[in-house]
């Protein structure tokens, strides 16, 4: 008689016990598909003019250009409004302003070609274009073009003018850095990441071996002429001088030192005349923007900012009043930090790649270094620990739990070719919502074989030490 109760209360215990843990994970599994679907339908998207949020006011013009899944180029007056915008082509990367002309832009894009062009037997291919629009009129020029033979890792993130005829060009497709006239479309001068590095290092050659993201050309000082590459792949800056070639003792960071560059995108060089040599970048994959200052021939890290959203940023420019332009792509906005290190002006968008301030001239042309500034650096742990202003930040919460299952390099590559109106919430909540599903199935099936009976133990040697 005292087995019964007893029995009965050890079947009751289970299934209470399963019963809660069906209820948790049903609510984990409800609240994650809520927070998608809210992303799916009013998710931040740029693809038309009417969807673009206006800006707050600033005292110039702004360009933020969009790569990815929603190419756009987007001009913002300085009341905030929309002065200009284009989706015509695939992807949109680099931007800045036309000397003498503040309000006319050049900018590189890239298409996909689905049907036959030159250096295209076998669509689907890339057209790499560089253009100049006006942004009054819309009036578009295309200033030279190039048709390659393949689609992924097939573009120019970057081009700098020369002078009126010259260009330098960034090129992903070749592994390769070259000066172009573009009236005549002869390649002038080349340099080959081949000649300097081994094909071991970066990523698998020739699969988007070096991922050529950026150059510069240098008008200042003593480097006046050289030229300033980033080799992605290789985690490096480097500096080539157009006869003796890479200049080994200048190059920041290195293929194995990723918590010094990690994939950077858009360094800009800070001459001696404004408090350097210094190079300001984003620092993408480790999460920050950095800058180095160049001290008795070494480059040494004199700021870092960061803050609990930032995530996967890839352009920095340094403005004439001290604050610094942050693009952070899959934080989906572009910021102004001020000299203090608080964000003073911040726009949304959907995967910025690049933004320029107008009438201040190209990328950092007219800030000053950190040192001769005195900045501070800013980090999360200095700050707020990642909880926000608000308490609890959504951001920081549910992408911390994500980057804890998955790499953050993982964790951005599957960010950028999802659905567009997936962020980093949105990324966060499937994540959790499918681990927590996956984890409910398991169980059930743990559950219903051992009701049946089937217990499944590891198997324990008999062999005694």
């Amino acid at each position: 008689m005292t087995n019964r109760p007893r029995s009965s209360l050890a079947r009751i215990r289970p299934a209470l016990t399963r019963t809660r843990i069906r209820v948790g994970l049903g609510v984990v599994v409800l609240l994650s598909t809520a927070v998608v679907a809210a992303a799916a339908s009013g998710g931040l998207s740029t693809a038309s003019k009417e969807a673009v949020p206006e800006a707050p006011p600033t005292e110039n013009h702004t360009v933020v250009t969009e790569s990815g899944r929603a190419g756009t180029i987007t001009a913002y007056q300085p009341d905030g409004e929309v002065l200009y915008y284009n989706n015509s082509r695939t992807k949109y990367f680099d931007v800045d302003p036309v000397e003498g002309d503040p309000l006319t832009v050049e900018y590189t894009a890239t298409d996909t070609i689905h049907t036959d062009g030159p250096n295209c037997g076998d669509p689907p291919c890339a057209r790499n274009v560089i253009e100049r629009v006006d942004l009054e009129t819309g009036a578009v020029e295309v200033v030279y073009e190039r048709y390659d033979h393949k689609e992924t890792a097939a573009e120019w993130h970057d081009v700098d003018r020369i002078d009126e005829r010259h260009v330098l060009v960034a090129d992903i497709v070749a592994d390769q850095v070259f000066i172009v006239d573009t009236e005549t479309e002869v390649v002038e001068w080349l340099w080959d990441a081949q000649s300097e590095f081994p094909l071991e290092s970066g990523h698998s050659f020739p699969n988007d071996w070096t991922h050529i993201n950026d150059v510069e050309y240098i008008e200042d000082g003593r480097m006046e002429g050289r030229i300033m590459v980033s080799v992605r792949n290789q985690n490096r800056v480097v500096f080539l001088d157009r006869e003796e070639g890479l200049l080994e003792n200048w190059t920041l960071g290195g293929e194995n030192d990723t918590d010094v560059l990690n994939e950077q995108h858009n360094p800009d060089f800070i001459p001696e005349s404004r408090g350097g040599p210094a190079v300001l970048v984003a620092d993408s994959e480790n999460g920050q923007i950095k800058e180095f200052q160049r001290e008795d021939g070494e480059w040494n890290r004199s700021w870092l900012w960061e803050d609990e959203r930032i995530q996967w940023p890839r352009d920095a420019d340094r403005l004439p009043n001290g604050n610094t332009l942050i693009t952070d792509t899959h934080g989906n906005r572009v910021m102004a930090v001020n000299e203090s290190g608080d964000i003073v002006w911040t726009v949304e968008s959907t995967l910025p790649y690049e933004a320029e301030r107008l009438e201040t001239g190209a990328e950092s042309v007219s800030g000053q270094s950190a040192r001769e500034l005195g900045l501070e650096s800013r980090t999360v742990t200095e700050d707020d620990g990642g909880t926000g202003e608000f308490g609890i930040d959504p951001f920081a919460f549910l992408g911390g739990i994500v980057e804890s299952i998955l790499p953050h390099r993982i964790y951005n590559a599957l960010i950028f070719v999802a659905p567009v109106w997936v962020g980093e919430t949105a990324a966060a909540a499937i994540a959790v919502g499918l681990l927590s599903g996956l984890t409910w199935v398991g169980l059930e099936i743990r559950w219903t074989l051992r009701d049946a009976g089937i217990r499944f133990r590891l198997p324990v040697s008999r062999e005694r030490e």
